[in-house]
């Protein structure tokens, strides 16, 4: 499992183009038949994706957790991204359609991917954070999810901020999880930007058609830097640092933190005219 450390904001000042993407940028982690997880220091996060195909797949135990199974110490939120697909749960299946959520709280021992068809797999994402008690496996749908409608088209950037795992949603003991959704002809996500000191954020981006790209902007309100992401690539993002990006065309993203509290309001707002 790929580990990614801390960065200070001092020294990400000194950061170019590829120093980014290499402690920041987590690509490539969606492939046929496999699931790939990237550990990070930032709040223990696990970043991750299952792309059952042909196969079941199952989450097996990383030596780097130091642990007798994945989930002994650990919740996790799934969200599915794509066709059809099934997640096991110490042998309860879950049935996951596109944009559905399922949370899986600590002590469950052995979880299992597949897809329902192999022509249509499912695609499901994966954030996982250290857990100190036990909360119900929970599936959520995108219709039973919080929604909040932000933005204006003048701005572009009409959004669906769609709200699973978070102190009114599904319980869980640090994750927030939810996913939003930009209408067409919007762009812009998370403006006006902000920071929260006490939480880290992860956003994976999907849903952008081929031959378009994702601008992620990041780094401390004053001195910002961006990087280019594709489709299937998730970003990480420190609690000094903005997170927002903006499109060549309108695209989904999934958004996590974990910290010290799941208030999705606890967030420190930047001016768009502060930002440089």
């Amino acid at each position: 499992m790929k580990i990614l450390h801390s960065v200070h904001p001092g020294d990400f000042k000194q950061y170019g183009t590829t120093l980014i993407r290499e402690r920041f940028l987590i690509d490539n982690i969606v492939k046929q038949d496999t699931i790939n997880c990237v550990y990070t220091h930032y709040d223990r996060m696990i970043v991750g994706a299952a792309n059952p195909v042909k196969d079941e797949l199952l989450l097996e135990n990383y030596p780097n957790l130091r642990a007798d199974y994945f989930l002994e110490r650990r919740e996790i939120g799934i969200i599915n991204v794509a066709g059809d697909g099934q997640v096991i749960a110490d042998g309860k299946a879950y049935s996951l359609k596109k944009f559905n959520c399922l949370y899986i709280g600590k002590g469950i021992k052995e979880v299992a991917f597949s897809s329902d068809n192999k022509d249509n797999p499912a695609v499901f994402y994966l954030l996982s954070a250290p857990a100190h008690t036990t909360y119900p496996t929970t599936l959520m749908s995108i219709d039973e999810a919080a929604k909040v409608n932000a933005g204006n088209f003048a701005t572009a950037n009409v959004r669906t901020i769609n709200k699973y795992i978070h102190a009114d949603g599904i319980k869980s003991c640090q994750l927030v999880m939810g996913l939003t959704i930009l209408q067409p002809g919007s762009v812009w996500n998370t403006m006006p930007p902000h920071t929260h000191d006490r939480r880290m954020e992860a956003y994976f981006y999907f849903d952008l058609p081929v031959g378009q790209k994702i601008m992620h902007y990041m780094g401390e309100g004053d001195e910002t830097r961006h990087i280019t992401v594709n489709n299937y690539e998730a970003v990480v993002s420190p609690p000094w640092s903005i997170h927002a990006g903006s499109g060549t065309s309108n695209y989904n993203f999934i958004w996590g933190m974990a910290g010290e509290n799941l208030d999705y309001t606890d967030m420190d707002a930047i001016s768009i005219s502060d930002l440089r």
